[in-house]
């Protein structure tokens, strides 16, 4: 067995950074795969006709209300109303929605914003997890992101968010 020589221990060292680095190169390969093989109701997809469509829908019946018809949520939305509360926000890009993960928005709509939002942070966003379906929460989703402009939604698409 040949005696360690400095130049073997950092060739080996070399090795074990390099595996180390295909291993987190390969790992993240699989990832894609996987979230791209995600059933199409389990995932976002402002580029799906089909599902901006139906979140159009959903939305109208159920977010417009609050949210504005166009997406441009209630007037003075950074400024508390009498009763401590926020307006509802804009969804449009003026707003704030496309800075936060998808999973976020998803369950700030299912759950409700108390379930998300620090201790004692009171809002008027109800929970819709027992009015919509995940698929129908997913489709507002791609409605809202469908309306950004490119740059925005490939932003918000590409770091992982939806």
């Amino acid at each position: 067995m040949p005696v360690p020589t400095v130049r073997n221990r950092m060739t080996r060292r070399r090795l074990a950074a390099w595996g180390g680095g295909a291993a987190l190169a390969l790992v993240a390969v699989v990832g894609i795969a996987l979230r791209m093989q995600a059933p199409d109701d389990a995932r976002i997809d402002p580029a799906d006709p089909a599902q901006v469509a139906l979140g159009r829908t959903v939305y109208a019946e159920n977010c417009a209300s609050c949210h504005g018809t166009v997406l441009e949520g209630q007037p003075d939305w950074r400024e508390r109303k009498p009763d401590g509360r926020l307006p509802a926000p804009p969804h449009d890009v003026s707003g704030h929605t496309w800075h936060h993960p998808a999973e976020t928005l998803f369950g700030i709509i299912k759950d409700g914003m108390a379930a998300h939002a620090p201790p004692g942070y009171e809002s008027d966003m109800p929970a819709f997890g027992g009015t919509l379906s995940d698929a129908e929460i997913r489709a507002v989703l791609a409605f809202i992101a469908s309306r950004w402009p490119e740059n925005v939604r490939t932003r918000w698409m590409s770091a992982g968010i939806s």
